[in-house]
């Protein structure tokens, strides 16, 4: 049971520094599929 939660949260842990590591990086969504004619408020 112990080694379930510690991977439950590894794997929060790994999502959230990649979310923030990709967002650093310049490879958002909006950047990525978005080009010079497509105006995103």
């Amino acid at each position: 049971m112990k080694a379930m939660f510690t991977g439950f949260v590894a794997i929060a842990v790994i999502a959230v520094g990649a979310h923030f590591a990709l967002e650093n990086a310049g490879f958002s969504s909006q950047d990525v599929n978005s080009g010079n004619s497509v105006r995103l408020d």
